[in-house]
């Protein structure tokens, strides 16, 4: 049905290009090009490469051009056996609080911001890492903020780990909740890792952007998307995801080392500013231009034949 609508109303307004934003949509652009001649512009993310490799293969065959939201999904673009017309990195955008002031918090807080769905986000390696940050920081608090169906499974691990009195489940939160934690935590932290059954994982990680946009350093995981969006010892720490070990210590490390911490969160502010959507849109603008562009000029060549004909005739 998606498709049918927007083949529908393609046909009523007449693109020149057509951005498809998923390529559950990459039929549609199809049709809508075989119809107005409409060149095609195709995102891909990572989760989707996975779950429908077909798929993601042909709208990488079809794309006049491809934009992959980080390295790490290009290579998985490329892994479909599909060689793109041509592909563009272009991340996803943050959004740049208008106060970033910091917050005082009651203890050493560590944060994450993550649907508690998939396993692979690592609340699970958080939970066994906790007690280890404990021996070091006893007074640590983990806000974990996110609803999902593993939530009840992740608070049971708390509890046979004995740490549930160091943790709090928020579940879904209102934006300005959010942002007020992202305001008093000491840092975040999400190891991401790769799922098994040859699913993508973390595509990019806008949260590692977030987080530094209020001047925190963050923790993730050395795979996949995140490579993108955090650049080990600039603003933030990455750690291999399945060892719980190597997060605690990192994490530690971050709530004891407050030069360190502060050295992080302040380039993550700045690399914030360098994602910021305003300059996130006109790169994916400039894209859809350079499309339009010959679209535009066999169009004026078609103008100035069906003028020549008349004056002929």
């Amino acid at each position: 049905m998606l498709n049918a609508a927007a083949l529908r109303h393609a046909l009523k307004f007449r693109p020149d290009v057509t951005l498809s934003a998923h390529i559950v949509t990459s039929p549609a652009a199809v049709a809508i090009r075989r119809a107005l001649g409409a060149r095609i512009v195709q995102y891909f993310y990572a989760e989707e490469i996975g779950a429908k490799p077909k798929l993601a293969a042909f709208a990488a065959r079809q794309a006049n051009e491809v934009v992959a939201i980080s390295s790490y999904t290009a290579g998985l673009i490329t892994a479909t056996g599909v060689v793109p017309a041509s592909m563009r990195l272009i991340s996803p955008g943050v959004d740049v609080p208008s106060d970033s002031t910091p917050l005082v918090a009651d203890r050493p807080t560590l944060l994450t911001i993550s649907r508690i769905a998939e396993r692979y986000k690592g609340h699970d390696v958080l939970v066994r890492a906790l007690p280890l940050v404990r021996a070091n920081v006893p007074a640590v608090e983990w806000i974990v903020i996110g609803d999902g169906g593993l939530r009840p499974g992740v608070e049971q691990l708390a509890h046979s780990y004995g740490v549930a009195d160091s943790c709090r489940f928020l579940g879904s939160v209102s934006d300005q909740q959010r942002n007020s934690w992202l305001r008093r935590a000491d840092l975040l932290a999400m190891p991401s890792r790769l799922p098994s059954g040859g699913l993508a994982g973390e595509g990019f990680g806008i949260v590692y952007l977030e987080a530094g946009a209020y001047g925190k350093p963050v923790l993730a995981g050395d795979v996949g998307g995140a490579l993108d969006a955090v650049a080990d010892g600039e603003n933030g720490v990455l750690v291999d995801p399945t060892d719980p070990v190597a997060v605690a210590d990192a994490i530690a490390g971050l709530l004891l080392d407050r030069e360190l911490a502060g050295r992080l969160g302040r380039a993550g502010e700045e690399r914030a500013q360098r994602f910021a959507w305003p300059v996130i849109v006109g790169r994916v603008e400039a894209v859809l231009l350079e499309q339009l562009a010959p679209s535009s000029r066999l169009r004026a060549l078609r103008r100035r034949s069906r003028g020549s004909a008349r004056t002929a005739a």
